[in-house]
């Protein structure tokens, strides 16, 4: 049951974040990242979406840590379960409202307020975490010479650090946002299957 936990984070989280970004008026989601999603009237669900999302990947990290034995059985689970309670910090520390959203916020603000760094802070450890465990885990299907599974870790690893290193330069580029929705659902992929994965004892 905890195992399922974690397939099911990513799909929640992306589909309940996707539901967000298409309706909520003035969020373009070419420009806009979806933690602004927090903020707003509406801004309840993707704080809770956050939260639930998080929650969801530490209860997840829990069952890794009992299906796996050997290597890797400590630091995989642990780097996963802090990339969840980073989820639940940045839905508690809310990202600054920003170019132009939500409505009536001024295009170029540039405002850091202590939540807003909070935010910041939480979700890079948070996305740092997630990516030792993908090479943790990496290393540890390597040892075991399986090594599609060694690789689809590294890959996912490299694609969500440069994508988050591409994020956190600040720049608004649209090749930029994209790439990172590019490394968020391949995160969200590699947890999910890694979960099925020991769901099914492989």
């Amino acid at each position: 049951m905890q195992l399922i936990a974690a397939v099911v984070a990513g799909p929640v989280y992306l589909i309940m974040g996707l539901i967000q970004a298409f309706t909520r008026p003035g969020f373009d989601i070419t420009r806009h990242a979806l933690s602004l999603l927090s903020n707003g009237d509406l801004g309840w669900i993707h704080v809770t979406n956050l939260v639930v999302s998080g929650l969801l990947v530490m209860i997840g990290a829990v069952g890794m840590r009992r299906a796996l034995d050997g290597r890797g059985k400590t630091w995989g689970p642990l780097l996963v379960g802090v990339y969840g309670l980073s989820l639940i910090g940045a839905g508690i520390f809310k990202a600054d409202p920003a170019m132009g959203f939500p409505s009536g916020t001024p295009e170029g603000a540039t405002i850091l307020s202590n939540h807003g760094l909070l935010h910041f802070i939480s979700g890079g450890l948070g996305f740092l975490a997630l990516i030792a465990a993908c090479f943790v885990f990496a290393h540890r299907f390597n040892s075991l010479h399986q090594k599609g599974w060694a690789a689809y870790s590294i890959f996912t690893g490299v694609i969500f650090l440069a994508s988050f290193i591409g994020i956190a330069s600040g720049s608004g580029n649209g090749w930029i946002l994209l790439g990172f929705w590019i490394g968020v659902v391949l995160a969200w992929t590699w947890i999910s299957l890694m979960a099925r994965r020991l769901m099914l004892g492989l």
